[in-house]
């Protein structure tokens, strides 16, 4: 895993420069594979599954969209995006939506988008307060989550190519995950300036 990760780095910079992938035993992208047993002492000491977490650059500071892959007999998949944000993480992206309709719609209905990705997580009951109930992207403005995934049968996990096919499914969640960084005034491109290092170090990168 830990050599999938360092050969996934370059594709995941051509895609964007800001997110780490750090190719790490410990306090890198890959999740710990010890359970907590603090509450479950009876529970099995290992995980059944290999992940990898790959967030933005700025993760210490906010909560920042970011790539996740998960490997588990009969259930290994790509997420992207925002699992879980804050009100005040959703809310921005709720108003980059209302704000730039024609690009949203254009995100998430592209071609590669719709064969790769598909759109999923949690939902308020309601519409937000101060958002239009007749909005055209009403179900999205309702959503708690803005994530993606792409699920991954064994034959390709097992294929040669599944680097591959993690980088195509990453390069076609992109759009998406650039209106989420830019919605949450993040850098994305290349061009972009990027967050301070003093607060970008991956010195301590505990994300399991």
């Amino acid at each position: 895993m830990i050599k999938f990760i360092e050969d996934f780095r370059p594709r995941l910079h051509s895609i964007s420069p800001h997110f780490i992938a750090e190719p790490r035993a410990s306090g890198g992208s890959l999740l710990r594979i010890y359970r907590d047993l603090r509450f479950r002492p009876d529970a099995p000491p290992y995980q059944t599954m290999a992940a990898a977490r790959f967030p933005h650059q700025a993760w210490k500071l906010v909560h920042t969209p970011g790539f996740y892959l998960h490997l588990e007999p009969h259930r290994s998949f790509l997420g992207s995006g925002l699992w879980h944000p804050d009100p005040e993480t959703r809310a921005k992206v709720r108003k980059a939506i209302i704000a730039t309709p024609t690009q949203w719609q254009r995100v998430t209905s592209g071609k590669r988008f719709k064969a790769l990705c598909e759109l999923s997580g949690d939902s308020l009951m309601r519409m937000p307060p101060g958002c239009d109930i007749n909005h055209p992207f009403a179900d999205d403005l309702k959503r708690k989550d803005f994530i993606t995934v792409t699920n991954f049968s064994e034959s390709q996990i097992l294929a040669p190519d599944f680097l591959k096919a993690v980088t195509r499914a990453c390069e076609a969640a992109a759009p998406f995950m650039e209106f989420l960084t830019r919605a949450l005034a993040l850098p994305w491109s290349s061009n972009d300036k990027p967050v301070s290092k003093d607060l970008i170090s991956v010195d301590s990168f505990e994300l399991s």
